[in-house]
């Protein structure tokens, strides 16, 4: 089972797109355990979307779809019908 996910940096006004076999791992990564990278400069990051998949190739064909321009669209309008 794989997850495509969205994550929120509200203070910064950032998402990101990513998947995984283990969200819940994955978060405490981003939130907790990483000490470099890009995602660490924006914390703290809240989890907004998820999506499950079977097979890791639908994950990231997903991921993909979700990076473009269109999914970006969709996924910033998601989460300003939130606030």
């Amino acid at each position: 089972m794989y997850t495509v996910y969205v994550l929120n940096s509200s203070s910064f006004n950032k998402i990101y797109i990513g998947y995984t076999s283990d969200i819940a791992q994955r978060m405490k990564s981003y939130n907790e355990l990483s000490t470099k990278g890009w995602t660490v400069k924006f914390r703290p990051w809240e989890l907004v979307y998820t999506e499950t998949f079977e097979e890791k190739a639908g994950a990231m064909a997903r991921e993909r779809s979700l990076k473009t321009a269109k999914g970006r669209e969709f996924i910033w309008l998601m989460i300003k019908k939130e606030k």
